[in-house]
This record gives structure tokens, sequence and C-alpha cells, in this order.
């Protein structure tokens, strides 16, 4: 690192999805956190796909945003270019630090790397995944483990794990947590709210929200399942709404299923990035019985939005939870008995969405962009 001059850092942005799923909102509240920085402590320089240039552009503001080849929108061609093409561009860039933000990095980078893990459930939850990605991800964080000169992970859970079943060397690892956008995820308006409603024709129906990819992991058949037995003897029985990407789980549809025929279930896919405060926020709980998370932002996104959470105290979930939500398990009795008790619970959802809200307030991009710096000053000074 040049005396009195920050260190050239290039940050990898190619992996962000179109659909702006997890990674995507990561890798964008951080770059927006970063931008906001200035250029005193790091001198930046992203690569991202084609469609995310102008936009990095527009939120960098005097950061060096290059566009990535426009095949590597196709993950195969992007896994390929990253070990080749994204070396010979850090080195065009003079690089001093490359930070990969999804598990991968490149092999012979040129340059000092620090790479993003963002779980260990390819280890500890093995069989929610289907034998190709677990055994790719798998190699992929042994090897960025064993490559990279610092790591960086969005819980202590996740570090916890990482030392556990892989050894990890613990001085290597910072633990970033990730942030919420206030502005993208608010108590919403009545306005907002009446909105999402009228798109899902859902008229004055009450609904439980889930909004996340359909993984095994993240246990929609049980919460499917739990529900229909919670509800299935109200006079006006709550909808459940499963929110987000397709996904592969195929007990979905057997749970689909399993619904009786006088109960509501609506599976939207995609919501607008617009209309998610007024989904989250206008529902009566958001479930998310998940098996395990490396972080866990769907809840922390509920509760930006003011919306009472239930979820399990798995891995990192009551770090992000703490005490603003409530808890049960994976079992779909167990999740029905504590849905019903929730939803029954006036007060005490009001309670939990205003203890939710404080606390995610706590949870900012820019803490998180902090600690990247951080990461990236002590490997480039060596």
């Amino acid at each position: 690192m040049t005396a009195g001059r920050p260190p050239r850092v290039l940050v990898d942005a190619t992996s962000v999805p179109a659909d702006r799923g997890g990674v995507g909102r990561y890798v964008d509240g951080l770059l927006g956190a970063l931008g906001a920085m200035g250029t005193d402590r790091v001198d930046l320089a992203v690569v991202a796909q084609r469609t995310d240039a102008e936009r990095y552009t527009r939120m960098l503001g005097d950061a060096e945003v290059i566009a990535g080849p426009s095949a590597v929108a196709h993950r195969p061609a992007r896994l390929a270019w990253e070990q080749t093409g994204l070396p010979l561009l850090a080195q065009q860039v003079g690089a001093q630090v490359l930070h990969a933000p999804f598990y991968t990095c490149p092999l012979r980078a040129g340059c000092p790397v620090t790479v993003t893990v963002h779980d260990a459930t390819f280890f500890t939850e093995p069989e929610h995944y289907d034998n190709t990605r677990r055994t790719f991800f798998r190699s992929a964080i042994k090897t960025s483990l064993r490559r990279a000169a610092r790591v960086i992970v969005p819980s202590k859970a996740t570090r916890d794990e990482l030392i556990r079943l892989l050894d990890a060397d613990p001085t290597k690892i910072d633990v970033a947590y990730h942030g919420v956008d206030s502005a993208a995820f608010h108590a919403p308006t009545d306005e907002e709210k009446a909105r999402v409603r009228a798109r899902l024709g859902l008229g004055d129906s009450a609904y439980v929200a889930f909004l996340g990819a359909k993984e095994p992991r993240k246990n929609v058949p049980n919460l499917i399942r739990g529900w229909a037995r919670a509800v299935a003897d109200w006079p006006r029985p709550p909808a459940l709404v499963i929110a987000g990407g397709q996904g592969h789980d195929d007990d979905i549809d057997r749970a689909v299923a399993e619904v009786p025929s006088h109960l509501r279930l609506l599976r939207p896919g995609y919501l607008r990035y617009t209309d998610l405060p007024g989904f989250l926020g206008g529902a009566a709980v958001a479930c998310y019985p998940s098996f395990g998370e490396g972080f866990g932002l769907p809840i922390l996104e509920a509760m930006a939005c003011a919306t009472p959470v239930l979820t399990t105290p798995r891995l990192s979930l009551p770090e992000v939870g703490g005490d603003a939500v409530a808890y049960t398990t994976e079992d779909p009795d167990r999740i029905a008995e504590d849905l019903a008790n929730l939803l029954h619970d006036e007060p005490r959802r009001l309670t939990l969405a205003k203890a939710g809200f404080d606390r995610a307030k706590e949870f900012t991009w820019a803490s998180s962009a902090e600690v990247h710096v951080n990461a990236w000053l002590r490997v480039a000074a060596g």
C-alpha cells in the first residue's frame, strides 16, 4: 500500500442475480454504504454484469465501475471467467485486494483475496441440498477458507460453524452483520398495504406472509401444513401468501395438495421491490420456520416493516431476532400451535412489531461496510 494513498480494492459483483435475492441485497447494500463512505479509505473499483453497471455507477459516484463480459450472466461462464478473466482485470485496474462476495474466488488472483462465506448449511444441513449443489459449495468454501487472506461472514454462528466443522482459522474471519435498507423496508402506510392487497386479490382478509426462496432449508412445506392446522377451524381463516422465487422443493406441491379447499393459499412468485413493505407490513405475522440460516435477511426485513415475526432459534436467527421475535420449531404441529397462539394474541403481536422495528435499526449497511473496509486495509497492509 502506497503511503498516504488508500488501497485499490476490486469488488466482483458479477454474481449478483437479476432477481435481487439475498446476495443481491448484500452486494447492493454494501456498495451503497461504500459509496456514501467516499474514497478516503479505499479506492474502489467494481466489476458488474452489464445490466447492473449503470445503476452501480450512479450509486458509487467516484468509484470505477466496469461492465463484465456479457457471458457472465450465465453461471458456468461466470465461474470460468472468475478463474481467468477476473485475475487479469484485477491486474489491469491495479487492485491490491480483490473481494469475492459469494463463496468462490480465483485460485490464482495475482493479489490477496477476501471472500464472503454466507453460511455453513451445506455442511450442517446437507440433506436440504441436491448432490451437485452440495458438492460444489462444500468444495468452494473449503477452497476459499484455504486461499483467502481474510474471510467475511454475516454472523457469529456462521463463524463458529466454520471453525467447528472445517477447522477454519478464527484469526482470519471477520463478522459483518448484514444491514437493512430503511428506505426500501419501512413501516408501510395504509395506502401501501392496500395496494398490495388489491394486487394479490386479498380483499380484507388477514394473511400470514412468507418471503424467500423455495429451497428445502426454508421449510416451506411444514409452514404450509402448520398454517393449515392452525387456522382450519377459524370462521374467517387468514390466508397464507408465499412470495419469492420458485426454488427446487418438490415437497411444496405435496403440502399444497393437502390444504383444505376452504383455506386460501397464494403463491404470487416475485413481488415488485416497491411492494415488499406493504406485503410484509400488512401481514398479521411473517413466518419463517427455517432449518438454519447464515444470517436471516428476510426476518430482518420483516422486522424493519414493523411486522411480528415467527421463526426458529436455529444457527444465526437468534442473533438477528433476539428477544424481538417469537420462536417455534421446524415441526408442523409445533408451528401450528405457536402460529395460532400468536394470531390469537394481538397485544403480543403489537409488542413484537414494535420491538422488531426498533431492533432492526441496529443493523446498518454502514456498519457492515466498516468491517469490510477494515478487513481490506488489514490485507493491503500485509
